[in-house]
């Protein structure tokens, strides 16, 4: 028999369900339809996907825009976007498929797989397991190594890739802390195709999109640069939008490389929904619950504050970025290319799916979106998500205007001072990086060119600052990612290396320019 007290208990479970279902109200489709609207007006993004999965059904699913600004063809349901990081919880549920066949465990040590794999501490490097790979805890930096494979024009191939991991120095203690990385899902991607006998690509497609249906789903970059119903990226460059070049190389598939459609993502997360299963009464399945449920079991713990929905924790599983909002169980994952960010959100107790996929990087817009979303399911009132993220965006563009503007100042009046400058001979010359590779800098009728030899992106102009820091600006100025360049000098006054930094604090984390020190090769 219950007690007195236990009954109370349920009683006040009952009242809060019932006052949840009273308050509580999802966004109608049109409603929906005007959030969109109004969060591309404010945020000057040109098209988006929007869907919206409750209770098994797709409840909204609608494009918007368009899906570039050289064409203005329309967004449509089958439309390729990029997914970008998006990619990573396909690359953990591959792997969650060869251990379900008992070719591997999350625990395998990863040269066991793949011998030539080192990283700089031997210690890590036998202890180094595939759990290790995709929980962004090895030790390493944020983004470190991204440089070899973003942007896209980089000829750094995957055994290299492979090969350079040794010379990367850690900034923290092995599974110690959280810094997010992309080069170990792309090593996970190798161990994928070792251990399955086929290439990444392959075994996702046949695995994955095969059985899903998912017939607008690719990871081959020439395959997907040649549909004709795709977008561009779009970046804001003085305030107009630029179309943007490719974001990364072929080999960081695993990490981010899928374009898919909102059809087919919408079929990706019902499939997470349902806990792997798929088809006609939900026979078929991707994976065991066993390993869905470890990848949705936090690994590597975040620093949490409470956030707009009073969160307590907040972590990182297999691929997903797990925490706790309004007192739901929370999955999700974003994903960013140059030009391009996307979001995945489930609320699984709430059977709730949200998907925004975009053509331009602003990640503010997809977060209005995908919360006002939430706040309808929760029934919070009241909070203007849309006009939150833009003061926050206005305020991190104020403040990078302030960076930039005082550089410029200052490169102006070095110009217009007859205080003698560097004499640019003592600076040209060929500098290498151990894992980046070699860099030119040379002297063209009175300019100063940075050229690298493996990474085509990164050409541009340098221009004297201070001391013997430079400024380089690349000739792509999409890449919003122009960099000081600081030399350090032999006995003789003569440029022997460099290092260098991003100017703006919104540079992209993947331009790891903090990582390389040159030196020079003659």
């Amino acid at each position: 028999m219950r007690t007195f007290s236990a009954k109370i208990a349920i009683l006040s479970v009952l009242l809060l369900s019932f006052n949840f279902s009273v308050n509580a109200q999802a966004l109608t489709g049109p409603q929906i339809d005007s959030l969109v609207q109004k969060t591309m007006k404010t945020f000057d993004v040109p098209g988006m996907a929007v869907a919206v999965l409750k209770d098994g059904k797709i409840y909204h699913k609608n494009t918007y825009g368009v899906r570039s600004l050289k064409t203005n063809a329309t967004v449509n349901e089958n439309t390729l976007f990029g997914v970008a990081s998006n990619t990573k919880a396909f690359t953990t549920a591959a792997l969650g498929q060869l251990i379900d066949q008992g070719k591997l465990t999350w625990d395998t040590k990863v040269t066991d797989i793949i011998p030539e794999f080192k990283l700089n501490d031997a210690y890590v490097t036998n202890e180094f397991t595939v759990r290790d790979l995709i929980t962004h805890r090895s030790g390493l930096g944020l983004g470190a190594g991204d440089l070899m494979v973003f942007p896209a024009n980089n000829t750094t191939t995957k055994a290299e890739m492979i090969h350079n991991l040794r010379y990367l120095k850690p900034v923290s203690s092995f599974r110690s802390k959280f810094d997010y990385d992309n080069l170990l899902y792309i090593v996970a991607g190798e161990v994928i195709a070792r251990v399955s006998g086929k290439a990444y690509d392959d075994y996702i497609s046949e695995n994955f999109f095969k059985p899903l249906g998912m017939n607008r789903s690719f990871l081959s970059i020439p395959e997907i640069k040649a549909d004709a119903n795709r977008i561009d990226g779009h970046a804001p460059v003085n305030g107009k939008l630029e179309l943007t070049a490719d974001t990364f190389t072929q080999i960081a598939t695993p990490a981010g490389g899928i374009f898919a459609s909102i059809n087919d993502m919408s079929t990706w997360v019902e499939a997470q929904l349902n806990d792997g299963k798929y088809g006609e009464n939900l026979k078929n399945s991707l994976f065991s619950e066993k390993v869905h449920n470890e990848m949705w079991t936090p690994q590597t713990i975040l620093r949490s504050g409470k956030g707009p929905y009073n969160t307590h924790f907040s972590a990182y599983g297999l691929g997903w970025f797990l925490s706790d909002v309004n007192g739901y169980f929370q999955v999700t994952h974003t994903g960013g290319l140059n030009g391009i960010v996307s979001q995945v959100t489930l609320i699984p107790e709430m059977d709730l799916g949200i998907i925004v996929l975009t053509n331009q990087q602003s990640g503010s817009a997809f977060t209005a979106i995908t919360n006002s979303i939430k706040d309808a399911y929760f029934g919070i009132k009241g909070e203007d998500r849309i006009k939150q993220y833009n003061d926050r965006r206005l305020a991190g563009e104020k403040e990078e205007d302030s960076i930039v503007s005082a550089v410029e100042k200052s490169i102006a009046a070095q110009l217009k001072s007859k205080t003698p400058k560097p004499n640019p001979a003592d600076y040209t010359g060929t500098y290498k990086d151990v894992w980046f590779g070699n860099v030119a800098i040379s002297n063209l009728n009175g300019n100063i060119l940075f050229k690298a030899e493996k990474s085509l992106d990164l050409t541009g102009t340098m221009t004297f600052y201070k001391g013997t820091t430079y400024v380089v600006r690349w000739n792509d100025t999409s890449l919003k990612a122009d960099a000081f360049v600081t030399f350090s000098l032999d006995t003789e006054g003569k440029a022997n290396g460099f290092t260098m930094s991003p100017i703006s604090p919104l540079t992209d984390f993947s331009y790891d320019f903090q990582d390389l020190e040159f030196g020079r090769v003659n």
